[in-house]
């Protein structure tokens, strides 16, 4: 999160009293994040998130926006966002209106796309225990699940194709070593890509962008209870694998040295697998989605870093952590996880 547009109190005052939210108390930059501009908005009937959408345009937008009312509507933990009662559907009728019905849950603030979700309770779990993974794989494969029936398709926007078109982008700014690291990963992923083991994954709406900081929870016991997930705007359909192999190689890893923690990872494994098991290929193709998932991460980190873009609070996350955990992910003696017990019984592919 960060603020290249800034916001006027006016502005954002119009906007939730047209939402029917009550007069605009507060308003507040969100430091933070490379993509978005985000505020805090208090208003008279409740806390907000107000986000301008700097890169995303219209034709992508109503896909996240919907997929978190979709799942908010199922009880999960996600920022609802905020219709705009002149174009919202009637009531009972959300969750069937078209997929290409007008989005009533976009709206525009200082000349760009915008949207107003609830602001979740709680707080991120920087330095995450086994417990923090437990419940994140938990309610991830939750989040398959219910998502299965979603109408709306969208590629996800930061995958193989966006990887293949920005790697040429990145590669003058890498030394010899980075550049090979670089080509290489990218010509096995291809490879992977083009197997029929990869097309038999299962797949479907994902969040793609699940890391420690995009989740909270309760601050109420020392049980760690989590309260919700939030930033959906990477989402897009993939597979399930590759969102589980995102939130590893955040969740389950050692940040100063990229390694795997093998038992932050077996405990969000063992817990995610209690709702979805999956499946003999999922299990076989886990290493590679693991270097796929950092692959990605690295080159959309190097983009950022050598090719910033001008706003307020805004820094550029460090590119050579996921550089590290890359490396270490594709070593020859890499293991995703020390204990085979945490994946489950294999299923069919």
């Amino acid at each position: 999160m960060a603020v290249f547009t800034e916001v006027g109190f006016d502005e954002a005052d119009a906007l939730v009293q047209r939402l029917g939210l009550g007069s605009l108390t507060e308003l507040r930059g969100i430091e933070g994040g490379i993509e978005n501009t985000n505020y805090f908005a208090t208003t008279a009937s409740g806390h907000y998130v107000l986000t301008l959408f700097e890169r995303l345009g219209p034709q992508q937008l109503p896909y996240y926006l919907c997929l978190m009312k979709h799942l908010a509507a199922r009880g999960l933990p996600v920022p609802e966002p905020v219709a705009d009662p002149a174009i919202a559907p009637p009531a009972g009728h959300a969750l069937s209106i078209p997929a290409d019905a007008p989005c009533e849950f976009l709206h525009r603030v200082a000349g760009k796309p915008a949207a107003l979700v609830q602001r979740l309770e709680g707080k991120s779990a920087l330095a995450p225990t086994a417990a923090h993974c437990a419940e994140l794989g938990r309610l991830l494969a939750h989040m398959h699940q219910a998502a299965r029936d979603f109408p709306r398709l969208q590629p996800n926007l930061r995958g193989l194709a966006w990887w293949n078109d920005t790697a040429p982008v990145v590669l003058p700014h890498l030394d010899a070593p980075q550049a090979a690291l670089l080509r290489g990963e990218l010509a096995y992923q291809n490879h992977v890509a083009a197997s029929s083991a990869y097309a038999a994954l299962p797949r479907g709406p994902v969040h793609a962008d699940l890391f420690r900081d995009n989740a909270m929870f309760s601050t109420e016991s020392d049980a760690p209870r989590l309260t919700g997930v939030f930033d959906f705007y990477f989402a897009g359909t993939d597979t399930w694998l590759f969102d589980l192999a995102v939130c590893l190689n955040d969740w389950a890893i050692d940040l100063p040295t990229g390694r795997h923690d093998a038992l932050r990872a077996d405990a969000l494994l063992a817990a995610y697998v209690t709702v979805r098991p999956l499946t003999g290929t999922e299990r076989a193709l886990l290493p590679a989605m693991l270097r796929a998932a950092a692959l990605r991460f690295w080159i959309s980190r190097l983009w950022d870093f050598h090719l910033p873009r001008e706003a307020s609070m805004l820094k550029a996350h460090d590119p050579t952590h996921f550089e590290r955990v890359l490396r270490e992910r594709s070593h020859p003696s890499a293991a995703p996880f020390s204990a085979s017990a945490a994946l489950g019984q294999p299923q069919a592919a």
